[in-house]
Formats: C-alpha cells, structure tokens, sequence
C-alpha cells in the first residue's frame, strides 16, 4: 500500500513532467519531454529516473534522442524501418554522459540524476525527444499517453492527472529566435509515503547500534558572550553507496541568525515567509559535495556560527539541538532532547 506523502518544509514540491509536441510527421509527432525537479532538497541520486506511461492508441516509438527505452517489445509486423520501441507500456531512461553528440538533446545524459530545485536549478532539469508513430497528426486527432509513472531511488511518486497546459516556448541556437510547441500536456509527481525496498543480500551498511545509513552529528562546541558555534558532521555507513550532491535541512528556531558557514553552502527556507527556522546545508561544488562510501573518506563536516538572542538562547531541555533533521529529503530520527 502506498500513501501520499505531505512534506510541511517543501509544500509545494513536486517533479513536473511536460510533455511538448513540436512537430507534426507523416504518421505522428515529434514531442519534447522535459521532467523539472521543483522539490528545494529532495535530488534524483544514481541509478536516476525511470519514466513509464501508456499509449492512448496503438502508438509506436520511431525514434529518440536523449533517452532510450528499456524494452524494444515485439516489432515483427514492421518491414524495413523497424521502430525503436513497439510496447503498449515504454519505460524509458535518461542516457549515460560521454554519448555521441547526435545522440544528445538538451539537459539529457545525465544517467537519470537530477538536482534539487534549492541546491542548483540548472541541474534539476531533464529533458529528451521521442518521434511517435501511428498517431494522431493534428491536435483533433493526437491522444496523449496516460498513466505515467516516476520511479526513482527512495520512497518513489505517484503521478497526478495530466492537464493541457500553454506550449512551450524554445530558444533557437543563436537565441535570437523563439518557436514555441504546438501542444503541451503537463502532469506533477509528488513524494509516496512508503515503498518496498530492492532484495539483495549482499551486505550494505555497517552494523552500528543504530542501524542507520546515515549519522548527522550536531555538536554544540563554543558558547560565545553574543554568539554560538554549532559542529556539523555527517557520516555515510554504507559500503557501496556515496551521494552525490547531498543536501541536509536542519529546523531550529535560531537558523534565522545564521552569521557564517565555514564549509559548506547554506540557504534558507522559507516556505511560510514570516518563519525562517528552517535552513539547508549542501555541499560546496567540486570540494565535498560528494559524501563518500563507508570509510575513512565518509564524512564531511563543516561549522556554523549563529548569533544569540539572550531572550530565547538557552542549553536547557534540549533547545540547542534542531527539532527536525532531513538528509536528502529522508526525515532522520532523533534522540530524546534530554539525552
């Protein structure tokens, strides 16, 4: 069973799927399918993305560019030019990096990984053309796939109805000329609360008293007259995975005088406005925003200056340690505030 999942720091996050056609064809369309992650600390981790949907009609795939199905499916009716794809049911995944350049499209071949929206926009976008068959070729006739499906590393998304949206509107090479898609069908995929985990029995992760993955060290070190320094270390107990741009979200009530990050990057999150408890630490580009597998190399650790409010500021009753602890979107649990 599955639930959906409301994340109260990320309201509005979701991945949107556009689905752009751009081009009519003898016996379809040609379309663009752009996937935009807009969760602010929730990235698509290695393997990537794996996108599925259902054809309306009897539907073919010709060709692709940037992405590639799984599964050919059975094309013996086709003499001659054979489609890429002849499946009821396509899943479809991104391109490794380092593919021939006529193979690429724009935002592709990332190997499915995307960014979150808060930690870097220009990388939380996917994107690939597929050249269908044996449909529609106006928009009187063409019927856009249904069912579509997100599966990604993690608790997964359940995908919400499809909606015909304004076309999108494409830069040409020499950005000096817009041409715009002639129909465009959007649909957004929100976080599930649960989902079955992969069977493997090969061992993953040390066998810690906490069994955790994942260890966030928050350690109050230096008490200043007009300030506090917070020590943050986090640690990867797993043998054969490392994140790639990782991201933690701390919830306190004194983020809102952040006065330095010595070692990682910091923003703010703000998605009530008039509440700023809530911030995320992400690693710095090319220095540690790779957390490594289990090891000597599996920790990266920065510290934080704060400024104090002498009217709130106390280390009674736990108050110096954050309320709620995110590691890349998973919500970490935390000890009692007295131990």
């Amino acid at each position: 069973m599955f639930l959906d999942a409301f994340d109260p720091l990320d309201p509005t996050g979701n991945i949107t799927i556009k689905w752009d056609i751009v081009s009519w064809t003898a016996d379809g369309y040609v379309a663009a399918v752009t996937m935009s992650n807009f969760q602010m600390y929730r990235s698509i981790m290695n393997p990537g993305w794996t996108l599925g949907w259902q054809w309306a009609k009897k539907e073919v795939i010709w060709s692709m560019v940037g992405a590639q199905t799984t599964e050919q499916g059975d094309c013996s009716k086709f003499k001659g030019n054979v489609p890429h794809c002849c499946k009821k049911n396509p899943i479809v995944v991104d391109l490794l990096p380092g593919v021939p350049y006529n193979q690429q499209f724009y935002n592709c071949c990332k190997a499915g990984v995307m960014s979150a929206w808060g930690q870097d926009p220009t990388g939380s976008v996917s994107a690939f053309q597929v050249s269908v068959g044996l449909a529609g070729t106006s928009n009187k006739t063409v019927k856009l796939p249904k069912n579509f499906n997100l599966l990604c590393p993690g608790l997964g998304y359940t995908c919400g109805p499809a909606k015909v949206v304004p076309s999108t509107v494409y830069l040409t090479p020499d950005r000096r000329r817009k041409t715009q898609g002639i129909e465009s069908d959007s649909k957004q995929a929100h976080r599930k609360g649960i989902n079955t985990p992969r069977k493997d029995n090969a061992p993953l992760l040390q066998c810690t008293h906490h069994m955790c993955p994942i260890r966030v060290h928050w350690h109050v070190k230096l008490n200043y007259k007009d300030y506090w320094r917070v020590k943050i270390a986090i640690m990867n107990f797993n043998y054969r995975m490392n994140y790639t741009q990782w991201t933690l979200v701390a919830q306190h009530p004194n983020l809102n005088s952040v006065t330095q990050v010595f070692s990682f990057d910091y923003k703010p999150l703000v998605p009530y406005e008039s509440i700023n408890d809530t911030g995320m630490f992400y690693g710095m580009k090319f220095y540690n925003d790779l957390l490594m597998e289990a090891g000597p190399q599996g920790n990266v650790q920065s510290e934080v200056l704060l400024g104090k409010n002498k009217d709130t500021f106390t280390f009674k009753q736990g108050w110096a340690f954050p309320r709620k602890v995110y590691f890349n979107g998973d919500e970490c649990l935390l000890p009692p505030p007295d131990t």
